[in-house]
């Protein structure tokens, strides 16, 4: 995997967060992990966090470790979560249990087929919905892949690797918007 074309768009002032691209993307860096779950993490990460700029480097950096099916579960979890985990946070955050009993009435197809291996696209929902910060998803998914066999180093790894791309697409965003702003004066 390719990931200076991701550590590129990082800007100076955010230089811990090109050296945490530069460590957690890396199979020394993100314990328990083998490289196609790397690889699909940041993917669905980037893809959460929803930065242009972020999304098109890192399907570039992941062109030639993914395949399309990798690739398309990248995608649909980080779409999935983006529905569940405002559903989800809202039965958590109302603090009435009748929503709980309510059936959601959503189509969630892709989490029982996902086109990979389900543990692993249950380890992109746990990043994902680290990113999104819903709580009760962080816990389900995250006990979905301990029963599964992935260990605490794996399960830290996936969201080291969130954090650092969510970051990442932060300090893209700021660094577009100090330029933006010193154009117009």
């Amino acid at each position: 995997m390719n990931i200076d074309v991701i550590k590129n768009l990082v800007p100076d002032f955010a230089k811990d967060i090109r050296l945490n691209v530069s460590t957690v993307l890396k199979d020394s860096g993100s314990p328990g992990l083998n490289e196609k779950q790397i690889a699909m993490l940041a993917l669905a990460s980037a893809y959460a966090a929803r930065n242009e700029q972020l999304v098109r480097a890192t399907e570039q950096a992941v062109a030639e470790v993914l395949d399309e099916a990798e690739i398309a579960a990248s995608r649909g979890a980080a779409a999935i979560m983006g529905m569940n985990n405002i559903y989800y946070r809202f039965l958590h955050l109302v603090e009435n249990e009748e929503y709980a009993r309510m059936p959601a009435k959503l189509r969630m197809n892709i989490i029982g087929a996902p086109g990979i291996d389900r543990n692993d696209f249950e380890l992109l929902s746990l990043a994902v919905s680290a990113i999104n910060g819903c709580g009760a998803c962080v816990a389900s998914h995250e006990k979905v892949v301990r029963k599964h066999g992935l260990t605490a180093d794996a399960v830290q790894s996936a969201v080291r690797i969130a954090a650092v791309m969510h970051a990442a697409a932060v300090a893209i965003e700021i660094n577009a918007t100090g330029a933006a702003a010193l154009q117009a004066a």
